[in-house]
């Protein structure tokens, strides 16, 4: 979700750059500290950009937020989003944890049973998805969310010739999006779990999902609610097992400090940007973490004044999670080697600092939007009391390839063969929109562990194990 920015007379250009100070893992802090010669060489080695990937955070995260979950009274299945990351010790993690997956292709499927997570732990979402994602979810028992009539008649009959019964949720439009290009209308629902009743020997109604953006938790529970309905509704027309409401994911990811993000938005200005770049709106970089929301979500009011969670437990709904930013908050991070500095603080009051690399590797801008935590410099040379105001762009031809838009204070001037980090680029940043434009190599992926006896981490190469 993109928070509204107010339109504002645009200051000069000799305003200051904001720092937005990006919150830091203690075992990210520590890597950065201790360990700085081994992600230079890592760097060195292996190209720029790099990404850095430590799963040991994300079962922090997976640990997190199943307390979080049981503390509001929620029973529910997590499932992780695999499109937030492609890398494989994601999966890896979440089969170790018992926790499940969501895919939405078949190379995602196969991923996450190469992975080691058993099919009935992987859900099968996406609109209107192929007859071999469906012959391979229903071979391996996979919960399949049927977008439409049509693709639950099609799931159908792949079960059939199978011998098998597809377990189902239906995805419906709630009440507040009847426009969504997702989901099953109100009849069009009816009339599916009428269906549902009718090819039971292939169908097993295991209940209903929905797909909503933004990060409203009252919208969240709202939708919810209406889903537990329904639940209650196919259970009275022959669907006894209808028992699962998928809340999907939409747990967001804290990255910097709420009153810093406060501040931000407070002084925002399209002169604090590259070409006075005018933005609509920003990821809530300062809002709510993902253990607040999800216990907002399931202690808010429903019919009756009782919580969403406490009426699903009266009548026996377990609730299905799909977070995948969350999972990953903390678990990454991005290295880029500075190629070139293009010093114009004399003609435009700012520098550009080309890296190795492009905006694919940060996908944010690729949604219209900026990637707003400050990165960190890693330089060789001492510290200068100097401010360096800089945007970031990437070594392509594309006029529009910025890293940062965003005017950074670097603390020092910033140097070829310097180090730029990018914190917490995990969730959706890292190859969301990668590409390899110009034949560049896409960036590769080090998986990093401590040592248990706190010798120097470990590392291997994503999908190497």
């Amino acid at each position: 979700m993109l928070i509204p920015r107010q339109v504002r007379e645009r200051p000069t250009s000799a305003v200051r750059p904001f720092a937005l100070t990006a919150l830091r893992h203690p075992l990210v802090s520590g890597l950065l500290a201790d360990h700085r010669a081994l992600l230079a060489d890592l760097l060195d080695g292996l190209g720029s950009p790099l990404h850095l990937v430590l799963p040991e955070v994300f079962e922090e995260n997976v640990a997190g937020l199943r307390r979080a979950l049981a503390d509001a009274g929620a029973d529910a299945d997590i499932l992780f989003a695999k499109k937030a990351n492609k890398a494989d010790c994601y999966v890896r993690s979440a089969a170790a944890l018992g926790v499940g997956v969501d895919v939405a292709s078949v190379p995602e499927l196969v991923g996450a049973l190469a992975g080691g997570v058993p099919g009935h732990r992987i859900g099968v979402s996406g609109p209107e998805k192929d007859d071999a994602l469906h012959a391979l979810a229903v071979q391996h028992g996979c919960l399949v969310a049927a977008d439409s009539i049509g693709e639950l008649r099609r799931l159908a009959a792949t079960a059939r010739r199978a011998g098998r019964r597809a377990a189902v949720l239906l995805r419906s439009r709630t009440a507040g999006q009847p426009g969504s290009r997702f989901g099953m209308s109100a009849a069009e629902r009816g009339a599916a779990v009428g269906l549902c009743a009718e090819l039971a020997d292939h169908i097993e109604l295991r209940g209903f999902s929905f797909h909503l953006a933004g990060y409203s938790a009252a919208e969240r529970a709202k939708a919810a609610d209406e889903m537990i309905e329904h639940c209650l509704d196919a259970r009275r027309r022959g669907s006894p097992g209808a028992e699962l409401v998928d809340i999907g994911g939409g747990l967001p990811v804290r990255y910097v400090e709420p009153r810093l993000w406060d501040e931000f938005l407070a002084q925002d200005a399209p002169s604090h940007y590259h070409a006075a770049r005018r933005f609509e709106g920003f990821y809530p970089y300062g809002g709510r973490t993902a253990d607040q929301a999800v216990r907002a979500v399931m202690a808010h009011p429903v019919g009756g004044g009782e919580s969403l969670a406490a009426k699903a437990g009266r009548h026996g709904i377990r609730f299905v999670v799909e977070p995948g930013r969350a999972l990953l908050d903390q678990a990454g991070f991005t290295l880029f080697r500075v190629q070139q500095v293009d010093d114009r603080r004399e003609s435009d009051g700012y520098a550009i600092v080309t890296v190795a690399g492009s905006s694919f590797s940060l996908s944010e801008q690729w949604f219209g939007s900026d990637y707003l935590p400050d990165p960190l410099l890693l330089s060789s040379r001492p510290a200068a009391d100097e401010s360096f105001p800089a945007c970031v762009a990437g070594a392509t031809c594309l006029e529009n390839d910025l890293v940062t838009w965003r005017k950074i204070g670097f603390p020092r001037p910033v140097r070829r063969g310097d180090h730029l980090v990018y914190l917490n680029t995990a969730g959706y940043q890292m190859d969301s929109n990668e590409s390899p434009f110009h034949d560049a190599p896409l960036p590769p992926k080090v998986v990093l562990r401590l040592g248990d006896d706190g010798s120097a981490p470990r590392w291997r190469l994503d999908g190497i194990r």
